[in-house]
C-alpha cells in the first residue's frame, strides 16, 4: 500500500515536470531577450532529465508512469498565451515563469514531509527540489534583464 502512494506523489511530480519542461520549452520561444531565452532552454532539459529520474523511482516501486501534462498546466500555458498577446510579452512570461516555480517548489516540499517517502526517493526529490530552488533565485535575479 505504501509503494501505491510512493507512486502516485511521484507521478504527480513527474506531470509537473512535464509541465514545467513545456512551458520553458513555449517560454524560450516566446520570449526575445537571449539570455533569457537561454535560460528557459536550460530549464526545459533540466526537467526532462528530472523527469527520467522521477520514472525510474516510480518503475522501482512497481508503478507506471503518467504520460503527458496535467489540465491545470495545459491551462496556465494557455492563459499565459492569452495574456502574452495583450500585455508586455517578456515581462508577462517572466512574471508566470516564477509563479510556476514558486508552486514548483511548495509541491516538491509537500512530498519530501510526506512521511510515506523512502530515503532514496527523497534524496533525489531533495536533489530536483534544490535545483529548482536554485532556478527560481536565477530568474529573481534576473528581473532586471527581463524589463530590458
Amino acid at each position: 500500500m505504501e509503494n501505491d502512494k510512493v507512486v502516485s506523489l511521484l507521478n504527480g511530480l513527474l506531470t509537473k515536470n512535464y509541465d514545467a519542461e513545456k512551458g520553458y520549452k513555449e517560454a524560450g520561444e516566446k520570449i526575445e531577450h537571449s539570455t533569457l531565452r537561454s535560460y528557459f532552454e536550460n530549464q526545459a532539459k533540466n526537467r526532462y532529465d528530472f523527469g527520467h529520474e522521477i520514472k525510474a523511482l516510480i518503475a522501482k516501486y512497481g508503478g507506471e508512469p503518467d504520460k503527458g501534462t496535467s489540465v491545470a498546466g495545459d491551462l496556465h500555458r494557455t492563459w499565459i498565451a492569452i495574456r502574452d498577446a495583450f500585455t508586455d510579452g517578456d515581462q508577462a512570461i517572466y512574471d508566470e515563469c516564477i509563479r510556476g516555480e514558486e508552486a514548483f517548489s511548495e509541491e516538491y516540499a509537500e512530498v519530501l514531509n510526506d512521511e510515506v517517502i523512502p530515503q532514496d526517493v527523497k534524496e533525489v526529490v531533495r536533489k530536483q527540489k534544490e535545483s529548482v530552488d536554485k532556478a527560481l533565485a536565477s530568474l529573481r535575479t534576473m528581473e532586471d534583464f527581463s524589463s530590458k
